[in-house]
């Protein structure tokens, strides 16, 4: 077998040298443990990660605990992470594990695939990392280490070059130490092997790296074709009632900001004001528009306006808004309410606390 063909040894011998040991998730390894480090890795950053994981981890040490607990506890801890869909995969996940498998992970890549936003690189870093396992993984720093490495030419997200990168994975996984070399070739791509300005000199990788050898580091892995991102326009219903509350809705499960808190949303203007006649009996007249406030998604550039509407502490129309079958509730602004909230809306409610700070006793 030649040195292109093995890969292993070299990327093992660099692990125990300059791998990192020492990340909270490493510690205490268990699936409970390499899942939810695993979900919240997604498409985000390590240094981000790990202030969010350890207060996730003290609240829910079991995935019992995750299992139990509420929804909006569980949205409210990832708020800041963004791609909410993987914290209500998560709970979902946590409740079928207890009730269907005794609150034990499955141990094979079918039963760990069969569960709520576990995919297949997932599932073998699970298998490899807490299980000792043979199973390959393919996640955003690995895709980048392979395809520089073996010259993958094209976007990872087509699926004949993701399926070239998998056959990649597989060869390259050992039959030993599992769990040290699936780190290694994640910590490769995340402190070596980066997107810009990668580190060959210090690869133990580079001898047999195609992409260096043609000095074509910045070509792979292939970027995603580019689209014209649209923008797109809402109108929010702020109102705010004395002494500093605000009235949010709980979004559906499904779609942007799923099962979070958010003022109610409109695409136009005058939806939103007559939302707030109809429901508050308040004049449109008290509306006013306040400049946007801008948030970037994967697919489109939200631009949001607020439609600030005031109640009296004691206006009559607020007192039964709740029983209104939108799943609204009036929340107080201190302090900030502990509910699943999207990042704009944690700074919107701030500048609302600022606005309407609370009573002195």
């Amino acid at each position: 077998m030649s040195e292109k063909d093995h890969i292993a040894d070299a990327l093992l011998e660099w692990f125990d040298q300059h791998g990192r040991k020492d990340l909270p998730w490493q510690t205490n390894r268990t699936p409970y443990r390499v899942w939810v480090s695993e979900i919240m890795l997604q498409q985000t950053q390590v240094a981000t990660v790990i202030p969010f994981y350890e207060r996730f981890m003290a609240q829910f040490p079991s995935v019992e605990n995750l299992a139990e607990a509420a929804e909006d506890t569980v949205l409210h801890l990832w708020t800041g992470l963004g791609y909410y869909a993987r914290a209500r995969n998560l709970h979902r996940c946590a409740k079928q594990v207890c009730a269907s498998h005794n609150g034990v992970f499955p141990s094979d890549l079918a039963g760990l695939e069969a569960l709520p936003g576990i995919g297949r690189s997932t599932a073998g870093a699970i298998l490899s990392l807490a299980m000792d396992t043979r199973a390959p993984i393919l996640d955003g720093n690995v895709k980048r280490v392979l395809a520089r490495y073996h010259a993958v030419e094209g976007w990872p997200g087509q699926r004949t070059v993701s399926d070239t990168l998998w056959s990649f994975a597989e060869h390259h996984t050992p039959q030993e130490r599992l769990a040290d070399y699936t780190q290694a070739i994640m910590d490769l791509g995340a402190t070596c092997c980066t997107r810009s300005r990668p580190v060959c000199e210090r690869c133990p990788l580079e001898r047999g790296c195609a992409a260096s050898a043609q000095g074509r580091q910045s070509d792979f892995p292939g970027r995603k074709p580019r689209k014209q991102i649209p923008l797109r326009q809402r109108w929010l219903a702020v109102v705010t009632r004395a002494p500093g509350e605000v009235l949010l809705q709980k979004r559906p499960d499904s779609g942007i900001w799923g099962g979070l808190w958010a003022p109610p949303e409109f695409e136009e203007a005058s939806a939103a004001k007559a939302w707030i006649t109809n429901t508050l009996s308040l004049p449109a007249e008290r509306c006013r528009i306040e400049e946007p406030f801008h948030h970037t998604f994967t697919h489109f550039k939200l631009e949001a306006h607020s439609v600030r509407a005031q109640c009296a502490e004691n206006h009559p129309e607020t007192i039964g808004v709740e029983s209104h079958a939108d799943n609204l509730q009036w929340f107080a602004l201190h302090p900030p309410p502990s509910v699943g909230l999207p990042a704009p809306i944690v700074r919107l409610l701030a500048k609302l606390g600022k606005e309407n700070p609370p009573r002195s006793n």
